[in-house]
């Protein structure tokens, strides 16, 4: 965290402000050269010090700025060098993504997943977790369930959601659950896919649904063998990374960064893990091939923990 010692510095300029009325009115006043004196002193030793803060808040300043351009740097050479490392990884792969946090998540993944040459066939998103205040009556309704329980209900529509992205069998219950606006589609669903990427993580609490939300849905996947796959970025609230682990499915905790992806497309293309950088990840990167350097097909560790 950068220091900011301006605040200080305005303090110390009040306090010089003071010791000058102090000053004049000792001076006019009193005619007490001893207290004027003392009054000298001590804004000299001010003066010292706030020259002193100065130079901090400049050593500060400079330390930040080079800070940035270390940052900028890495950002330029991380883009430039992903291309290269996950080019056709992925190629041929369709995979679907789906969203339990209601966040939205940024282009790059998907721009990293085409680069690899994936097809992304569809983006589900649910929204506000399948909260059903206001809803129940018109799902319960137009959906002809059976059910009255709010957890009931929402496992229930979770399953049924994962089914509709597999088999396009539930299109009329996804854009039922899209009109009261507690799904966002997007893309083909029932098109063949080879795996179903999850992206969780939350901000709030009441979002976080893992068991009745999540689990029901990746379930279905694992029973019909496809891969999943549970990401979510660096600096969320409440993480799902130990519920998704509980599933044995590959993770990234870092969705966000290129080291994420890195590892996001490689878990895909088989070297399965828990990756990123959060306590719940084993490593940074899964072991990677270099065809030089090290030695023609030598295996390389991202392993980044003692």
């Amino acid at each position: 965290m950068i220091i900011d010692y301006r605040y200080h510095i305005a303090s110390l300029v009040a306090v010089f402000i003071a010791l000058g009325i102090g000053i004049l009115v000792g001076s006019a006043v009193l005619g007490n050269e001893g207290i004027v004196e003392r009054q000298k002193q001590l804004a000299d030793r001010l003066e010292i010090q706030l020259e002193e803060l100065r130079d901090k808040n400049e050593a500060v300043q400079a330390r930040a700025n080079n800070l940035e351009i270390d940052n900028n740097i890495q950002k330029q050479f991380e883009k430039q060098v992903l291309p290269p490392l996950v080019a056709g990884k992925l190629s041929g792969k369709r995979l679907a993504i789906v969203e339990t946090n209601s966040y939205g998540f940024r282009d790059d993944l998907i721009n990293a997943l085409t680069m690899a040459g994936a097809t992304v066939q569809s983006v589900t998103t649910v929204l506000d977790g399948f909260e059903l205040t206001n809803r129940k009556d018109r799902i319960i309704s137009e959906l002809n369930l059976k059910e009255n329980e709010d957890e009931k209900i929402i496992k229930l529509l979770a399953a049924e959601t994962a089914r509709g992205i597999l088999t396009g069998e539930k299109q009329a219950m996804l854009n039922t659950l899209a009109q009261v606006d507690l799904l966002e589609l997007s893309g083909d669903y029932g098109v063949p896919i080879d795996g179903i990427i999850f992206i969780g993580g939350s901000q709030d609490q009441t979002l976080v649904k893992t068991e009745n939300l999540d689990y029901p849905m990746i379930d279905y996947f694992l029973q019909q063998k496809l891969p999943v796959f549970g990401v979510e970025e660096t600096n969320v609230t409440f993480s799902y990374m130990k519920s998704y682990q509980k599933k044995r499915v590959s993770t990234v905790d870092n969705v966000e960064t290129v080291p994420g992806q890195l590892a996001l497309v490689m878990a895909i293309a088989g070297k399965p893990g828990h990756y990123g950088v959060k306590p719940t990840a084993k490593q940074l990167l899964p072991p990677f091939e270099t065809t030089g350097g090290v030695g023609s097909g030598q295996s390389v560790s991202g392993n980044t923990r003692p």
